[in-house]
């Protein structure tokens, strides 16, 4: 089965399309690197939770939203041989990151059950 790595982020609102065009730029490093499939996505609906949430996760201030995204790996070995790539790799180095990096939530998972699998 694969493995997962889940990120919460939180992005500006006034910066949705700067990340977008990131994550475009990004995915066909990650892909060369090992990753399987990349998603990204924009929260739209977002509920307010009494203990916790996505935004309070990700400690998303009033004029940001919360990016949803996930990265499929073929195994926990591979993500973590492609994250090495990834973080020396220096085309993106150079990235502008529209966000707020030391307020990711990110975390890696073992596949439980996949309908796609």
């Amino acid at each position: 089965m694969s493995y997962i790595e889940g990120f919460v982020i939180p992005v500006p609102t006034d910066k949705k399309e700067s990340y977008r065009k990131l994550a475009a730029a990004a995915a066909p490093i990650f892909r060369e690197y090992g990753a399987l499939r990349i998603v990204e996505c924009w929260g739209t609906d977002l509920a307010s939770g009494n203990a916790t949430d996505f935004k309070k996760a990700a400690q998303a201030k009033t004029d940001e939203n919360v990016v949803f995204s996930w990265v499929v790996w073929p195994s926990k070995e591979a993500r973590d041989e492609g994250n090495r790539k990834i973080m020396s790799d220096e085309r993106l180095s150079g990235m502008d990151m529209p966000f707020d990096g030391g307020r990711i939530v990110q975390g890696g998972f073992e596949v439980l059950l996949d309908t796609d699998e």
